[in-house]
């Protein structure tokens, strides 16, 4: 079974993939605060999540949101082949949401975890070289975000 803090990455992902979709064909406007409740609500009721987990999930579903598009900004030069728009929905909920947790989120996860926890997800969820791709995106962002920095663990850009 899935540690708590896996399958709260999991639902994160889950919720955002609908999201993006919802978005895309005009069912919700990327303003629309209830239908981004109403998401991520739904998704942590499905597996029933304790308190804390649910938390924390939805610190990485709103947050990943609310930094959109820096987060783009930080995936577009790492996957350099792949425009936005041309990566797969999945893979790009695996990566926005792990390159929140690296360089934005307050809480400090060691860098190898949040890569790790990305690519076991993409495994899961994404297709046969997902977990490839996320593992390569994620190592640049992490050489150009926090190696170049000389931090160890975690970075912050905010």
């Amino acid at each position: 079974m899935a540690s708590n803090r896996h399958l709260a990455r999991i639902v994160a992902m889950q919720a955002l993939f609908e999201l993006s979709f919802n978005i895309e064909i005009g069912i919700t406007s990327p303003e629309d605060k209830l239908a981004k409740e109403a998401i991520i609500d739904r998704s942590i009721e499905i597996y029933g999540m304790s308190v804390k987990d649910q938390e924390f999930c939805r610190e990485l579903y709103y947050g990943s949101i609310e930094n959109l598009d820096a987060l783009d900004q930080i995936i577009a030069p790492a996957a350099p082949e792949w425009p936005i728009a041309q990566i797969s929905k999945v893979d790009l909920a695996v990566l926005r949401l792990s390159v929140f947790e690296l360089t934005i989120y307050d809480q400090v996860t060691p860098y190898k975890v949040i890569i790790n926890e990305a690519v076991e997800v993409a495994k899961s969820f994404g297709g046969d070289n997902s977990s490839k791709f996320v593992n390569g995106v994620l190592a640049t962002v992490y050489k150009e975000q926090v190696e170049s920095r000389g931090e160890e663990n975690n970075v912050k850009t905010n």
